[in-house]
């Protein structure tokens, strides 16, 4: 496999520029002296922040887009094997690596090494644990799968030894990762697309676990079942439990108290230092509690003063899409979400109910019709926590319907189930649903992984 040398830095080009995590890889390689260039199918907001950085965009994949001075051609799961771009790199000899191997090149730099993985709560977990090493003064680098108000985007570059990211499980990317600490916050079943069933998604979180050097550090959820045995045979020495259940882990909590859907407890820790200091969040939903624990036991991992750490915790108040506050009209609130899992969803729908309103609605666009189809039962009883449902179409990513999976039936599923539903072809179809139909004091969240935030943002609009 091709290294990168980071005292040599070289010609690197993106095919697929404009991703969350291509943007992010991209950007530290150029703060590092190295010559960036990219392609994405369409240009965007995320390409012209790029392009204002002195990386040069191309809109769309044309094999005229690669030049024989390239050092390197880094492309993404979504890049086929016709891809022009691709197929003129292999031609002339130029090396490829994946995002996930640049990536996994890019923290062996870095003393610390910092990955945060699980089905959900990946973006938040990172983001909260961002807050906590910036003000520890650690100088670290970061990359998130969301954008971060505090870092000003999704990546943040800096001089330290530390290195933080997300590690996604997806097509096994992070299996090309250096880790020298770990954060896994749940295993769930997902992405069932690339993996065969949930004992295939644990065999890749097993083989995550396994690449932790015996020095290294694993934070693991105590909630994960059967977890001796995904843990059982790792080199790593030092693992550290957290979750709800205090007789299982080494971080949990005690005393909570709800105020507006954000949740304050007092900590229970083997670490003394930590044990016993009340914890305030500022996020709402049980979800943020054990994704808090996952951060504090990575702060006492790093010896990092649990006052600080906690004051960190405190001062983070979301990332955007993640049940964040678009605005209101006519008197209704709307809310947006990126949930897209069943868990994910029953999470929000959760903090919801803490929410001030008088009647919940969800306009919620289903991601990709085999996660639709192997999730249909969990999706329906997730969204039947709503007190009316919208369906947008299914938002297709990167796959074709070929399974015969539509919103459509998940609408009559749920009107079956108990639960109003209305399934619509278009956004505009959406909209004047909602426009004619939400009252004041009525609370709507748009939620999903695709382009239904638009919805709420040209409602706000009108």
């Amino acid at each position: 496999m091709f290294q990168v040398d980071f005292s040599s830095p070289l010609w690197v080009h993106f095919i697929g520029i404009g991703g969350i995590s291509m943007s992010g890889l991209a950007t530290i390689l150029n703060q590092n002296g190295f010559k960036v260039s990219g392609s994405d199918a369409h240009l965007s907001e995320m390409t012209d922040e790029l392009a204002a950085k002195g990386i040069r965009i191309y809109e769309g994949n044309l094999a005229t887009n690669i030049d024989k001075d390239m050092g390197l051609v880094v492309y993404t799961a979504a890049v086929h094997g016709d891809n022009p771009e691709l197929l003129r790199a292999q031609e002339i000899g130029i090396p490829l690596l994946t995002r996930a191997q640049l990536l996994g090149q890019i923290m062996k730099n870095y003393p610390l090494s910092i990955g945060v993985s699980g089905t959900h709560g990946k973006t938040t977990s990172t983001s909260m644990l961002s807050y906590v090493l910036l003000d520890a003064g650690l100088r670290p680098t970061i990359s998130v799968g969301g954008m971060l108000d505090r870092i000003g985007g999704n990546i943040f570059v800096e001089d330290g030894d530390v290195f933080l990211t997300e590690a996604c499980e997806y097509t096994n990317s992070f299996l090309s990762l250096h880790p020298t600490m770990e954060l896994i916050l749940n295993i769930e079943a997902d992405h069932l697309d690339f993996f065969k069933d949930i004992d295939d998604i644990r065999n890749s979180f097993h083989e995550y676990m396994r690449l932790l050097p015996e020095n290294g550090t694993l934070i693991i959820n105590s909630s994960i079942r059967d977890l001796e045995a995904l843990t059982g045979d790792i080199s790593c020495k030092n693992v550290v439990k957290y979750g709800l259940d205090a007789e299982k882990s080494d971080f949990s909590c005690k005393d909570l108290v709800l105020n507006n859907g954000c949740y304050s407890y007092k900590l229970v820790a083997k670490c003394a230092d930590y044990d016993g200091k009340i914890v305030s969040l500022n996020v709402p939903g049980m979800h943020n509690v054990s994704n808090s624990l996952a951060v504090i036991a990575a702060a006492a991992a790093l010896n990092i003063d649990p006052e600080g750490a906690l004051k960190s915790l405190s001062s983070y108040t979301g990332t955007k899409r993640r049940f964040e506050k678009k605005g209101e009209v006519n008197g209704f609130t709307i809310i947006d979400d990126y949930a897209h899992h069943p868990q994910e969803i029953a999470a929000t729908l959760e903090s919801a109910k803490n929410y001030p309103h008088k009647k919940l609605w969800v306009i919620f666009q289903p991601h990709t019709y085999s996660r639709t189809k192997a999730l249909f039962d969990e999706f329906v009883n997730a969204l039947g926590a709503a007190d009316e449902v919208i369906l947008a179409k299914i938002y297709p990513a990167r796959e074709t319907d070929t399974l015969g999976m539509s919103s459509g039936l998940l609408s009559d599923e749920l009107e079956s189930s108990g639960t109003p539903a209305h399934y619509f072809e278009t956004f505009e179809e959406i909209k004047g649903f909602v426009l004619s139909h939400c009252e004041p004091g009525d609370l709507v969240i748009t939620m999903g992984a695709g382009d239904v935030v638009n919805i709420g943002e040209d409602l706000l609009r009108k």
